[in-house]
């Protein structure tokens, strides 16, 4: 955790609110437990949807922390123009995908339902929004970014379909990735991108002429077969180039 991120309750809580702010829970054992910080001691830290500045504690117990904090006047890092559109992946693998996505600058997560797809995926406990929030703050706090990326979860098999139109749209580009996509994924993007990307297996080729057919491109990491996790990682970070 690179950055104590702080909500508008955690200033509430506060004796002083707006100078001072109070948190527990997981950043307090963060701050305990691992970062060992005693009163004194200053810390990193950023308004949810807001700025970066650093924060000095005034007391740290077992029930919680107290920061009197300084200007909040720096910028979050600039956010990466990708809406990644992500086939359901197994549940073992969202939240590492979802810190990931929100470390390197995605703002805009579509879940969607594809043939591949089970169903009892969705019911999963990670699909839960409370779940699916603290994955995106961690990694938040890993990458020091404040602005807090939007979820969409697409659950009928139609849903994709329907929305595709829309994605091409709002997007200069919307790249599938394939691996036997008609051409390599892009070095870097500048204009706004939609990233679609398959469940283990990949996409049908019914489902791969639909996209085509809707004005989408099919790009490639290469031959090889990935990981999902893996996957959305190495497309971004050619795509963030």
């Amino acid at each position: 955790m690179n950055l104590l991120l702080l909500e508008d309750a955690d200033f509430a809580s506060a004796a002083e609110p707006g100078r001072r702010v109070a948190i527990g829970g997981e950043r307090l054992e963060h701050v305990r437990k691992v970062l060992r910080a005693q009163v004194g001691d200053t810390l990193e830290v950023g308004r949810l949807g807001g700025g970066i500045g650093r924060g000095r504690i005034v007391e740290v117990n077992r029930e919680r922390v107290v920061l009197e904090l300084g200007p909040l006047d720096r910028e979050p890092p600039a956010p990466l123009p990708v809406t990644l559109v992500l086939a359901l992946p197994r549940p073992k693998f969202v939240g590492r995908i979802l810190q990931a996505a929100a470390g390197m600058g995605v703002k805009q997560i579509l879940f969607v339902h594809t043939a591949r797809v089970e169903k009892s995926y969705w019911r999963s406990s990670v699909m839960r929004p409370e779940s699916l929030r603290r994955h995106l703050m961690l990694g938040l706090a890993q990458a020091r970014d404040t602005a807090l990326p939007e979820i969409e979860c697409l659950r009928r098999p139609r849903d994709l379909i329907d929305a595709l139109l829309g994605l091409v749209h709002d997007h200069e580009l919307v790249l599938v990735a394939d691996a036997a996509g008609a051409e390599p994924c892009p070095l870097g993007v500048d204009g706004s991108t939609a990233l679609l990307v398959g469940p283990e297996g990949g996409f049908l080729d019914e489902e791969l002429g639909r996209f085509t057919a809707a004005g989408a491109r099919t790009v490639s990491l290469g031959p090889r077969a990935l990981r999902v996790e893996h996957a959305v990682v190495a497309l971004l970070s050619r795509l963030a180039i």
